[in-house]
């Protein structure tokens, strides 16, 4: 039975914007229990362990709100009044307010969009400062419809990667896309930086930083002083056995060793590092070096420290767990050569990322190159090293219980403090944006619920034990439409699952996409029945599967069923379950054959063939409004297999499978590019679309 709250207690996370209760349906609520407030509070920096201190912090935090002049951060969208803190404040108390341009101004009137300083004087005296917001009133609407492709980096190798997809491989498909299949975007991905390891968790989602990319991306070739190797036999040797790796996997069936890919291409990056910088390229790299600052400092300091002491700062000796010690900056001093490295390989990947976004849009791609945002940071990364002040230690993300998952979700994340983020203007959260935009056409947000509240479970404690805290969406969301405004990019918002009412409207209203499954896309408040194509939103990206679903050969087959039944992963019988996606995809092939959308490969009435299928699938997505469609890239040539299964760690090779054809043989770029099933199915969207 869940401990009663108690009024105070109560009040007390209102006030922090701490939840007390959810709902998993409009017909149910759910209360949280004490001890998930109290320690969701106390990573708040609040205590609230006996009800003596929940009093007296209730009464701190009436005092502080009811003496505050100005909360740490204000919102105004250029085309609105001025916020109502401001409007609020007692009459007669005069603004200065200091622009990000540098210029100061008496009144809100004509503000230039950015991150401005408001000083705010009132007449009895007191004085308040905060961060103001001023943001384009939403993001532009992308100029017409376009198709585009998605894809998992690391699983499209071409003949010339070294054992996973990289850069190299995302501009080839990115300038083939583009010129031969008329497509508008090219989605991956995050390419944030892992963390290092043996073995590194392969998981794109739980990087060591979102901040900077992982430079086993690169495609070692294309640095420019690979030329000048003053060893190319070593060089020659490491390409003979990345071959030899490669070969493994696109020929024996061998599933993509990421560890077996870094390690040759660190050795590869440690010879080419050592050749001189010419004078423009040490220029840009200096460049790069002023423009990241204390950042890129700290995420190289991490680097060389974890080569040292492994990868958990939580282990590492107690005066380097602070990277503001003089421990810290005294080993930065002694590992210069190793934080100057690690440095350089930021530097790389950054160039060669914004190369491939360049090569897509000469290539004629409205937006390029869809970057993915992961949720959330390793607790042990580097991110969380430097970022320790805006985390909440001893908290991690997740989702509570609901219909799919009854024991909830713990995705071990540790969430940003929305206390820490306000007073500091949000400044990590804007780095982070500014860092991505630079090189990316569009960005995907993945679970972009997370902009207005977060689960938090605490450590040690089942997911059922969480509660929800709230951040300040507005600001979330502002900071969001003004770096994307700058950047001229397009914003998708990952918003599939419980949604909680009114995050799809704020969202749209800010010109921020959403996300459309098809399988998911019923009348789920009439009669549950496929939701016809007319009554699909506009503003989204609309697909036939995702990333963490089956492909769309395996859900037309029943194979994701029995999957699932080899890996024991079942709740009830198989013959419940298969008949259950039987009728689930039959009803809606009979939508399709109604709306006259099975034609066949080649135009006939075969209505049987899988390929048919697929390709009236695709119709199907055509005849919606949405702005955006994206193509499974597997699917393209039948790939039966999903890159990642919810709920698995190791009965399944998550994020390690190559792109494959119906037969499971590994297909290359070369051969996707020749593939005529795929040509077929780009030719649907290139004549209907």
């Amino acid at each position: 039975m869940t401990e009663p709250l108690g009024e105070d207690l109560t009040r007390l996370a209102a006030l922090h914007g701490v939840a007390v209760s959810f709902r998993p349906s409009p017909d149910r609520t759910v209360t949280a229990s004490a001890a998930a407030v109290t320690r969701a509070l106390a990573a708040l920096g609040v205590d609230a362990g006996t009800p003596e201190a929940t009093r007296a912090a209730l009464a701190a935090r009436e005092r502080e709100l009811a003496g505050r002049l100005l909360p740490p951060t204000v919102v105004r969208w250029s085309d609105g009044d001025g916020p109502d803190a401001l409007a609020d404040l007692p009459e007669g108390t005069r603004l200065l307010i200091e622009t990000e341009q540098g210029e100061t101004r008496a009144s809100l009137a004509q503000l230039p969009p950015g991150v401005h300083t408001v000083t705010a004087t009132a007449p009895d005296g007191r004085t308040a400062r905060a961060h103001l917001v001023v943001a384009p009133p939403r993001l532009p609407t992308p100029a017409g419809r376009s198709y585009g492709l998605l894809v998992q980096l690391y699983s499209l190798l071409s003949g010339r990667s070294w054992g996973m997809g990289d850069l190299g491989d995302l501009a080839e498909l990115a300038g083939w896309a583009g010129r031969a299949l008329g497509a508008g975007f090219v989605q991956v991905n995050p390419l944030h930086a892992a963390v290092p390891g043996a073995p590194t968790d392969p998981s794109p989602y739980r990087p060591s930083s979102r901040r900077f990319p992982d430079p086993v991306h690169l495609r070692i070739e294309d640095v420019p002083e690979f030329a000048y190797v003053t060893d190319p036999e070593r060089l020659r040797e490491l390409r003979e056995r990345a071959a030899r790796l490669r070969e493994t996997v696109l020929g024996k069936g061998a599933l993509i060793d990421r560890d077996a890919v870094w390690e040759l291409k660190r050795e590869a990056l440690e010879l080419i590092v050592a050749v001189p910088l010419g004078p423009g390229r040490r220029a840009a790299y200096c460049d790069f070096l002023a423009r990241e600052g204390q950042s890129l400092e700290d995420h190289a300091t991490w680097c060389a420290l974890a080569e040292v002491h492994g990868s958990d700062w939580h282990r590492w000796p107690q005066g380097l767990r602070d990277p503001r010690s003089a421990d810290t900056a005294r080993a930065r001093l002694e590992l210069m050569d190793r934080v100057d490295l690690h440095s350089r390989l930021a530097w790389l990947t950054d160039t060669q990322l914004t190369a491939a976004q360049r090569t897509a849009r000469e290539a004629g791609m409205p937006l390029g190159i869809v970057h993915d945002l992961a949720v959330g940071v390793h607790p042990g990364g580097a991110d969380a090293w430097a970022q320790q002040d805006h985390l909440a230690a001893g908290m991690s993300v997740g989702a509570p219980p609901d219909a799919f998952n009854a024991r909830g979700q713990d995705w071990g994340l540790p969430p940003w403090r929305p206390d820490r983020l306000a007073e500091s203007g949000y400044a990590p959260y804007r780095r982070l944006l500014r860092a991505l935009f630079r090189y990316a056409g569009a960005l995907r947000i993945d679970h972009v619920m997370g902009l207005f509240r977060l689960w938090w479970v605490p450590q040690g404690e089942p997911p059922t034990e969480g509660t929800y805290v709230r951040y300040d969406a507005e600001a979330m969301l502002a900071l969001l439409v003004l770096e994307a405004s700058r950047a001229g990019a397009v914003v998708i918002g990952e918003d599939l699952g419980t949604v909680e009412p009114g995050v799809r409207e704020a969202l749209r209203e800010r010109g921020v996409l959403g996300t459309s499954v098809l399988w998911f896309e019923r009348d789920w408040d009439g009669d549950g029945r496929p939701l016809a194509p007319d009554a699909w939103r506009a503003d989204c990206l609309a697909t036939a599967t995702t990333h963490d679903l089956p492909s769309t050969a395996a859900r037309l087959t029943g194979e994701h069923v029995e999957l699932r039944d080899r890996l024991e992963l079942l709740n009830r019988p198989v013959e419940e379950e298969r008949a259950e996606a039987a009728a689930d995809t039959g009803e809606w092939l009979d939508l399709l054959s109604r709306l006259d959308l099975l034609q066949g490969t080649g135009g006939g009435a075969d209505t049987s063939s899988e390929e048919a299928e697929i390709q009236a699938v695709h119709r199907f997505l055509l005849r919606t409004p949405a702005r955006m469609i994206g193509v499974w890239l597997p699917d393209a040539v039948g790939d039966r297999r999903p890159q990642n299964l919810p709920g698995t760690w190791d009965q399944y090779p998550n994020w390690r499978l190559p792109i494959a054809d119906a037969e499971g043989r590994p297909v290359t770029l070369e051969e996707l590019a020749a593939s005529p099933r795929l040509h077929a199915l780009m030719e649907v969207l290139r004549e209907e679309g």
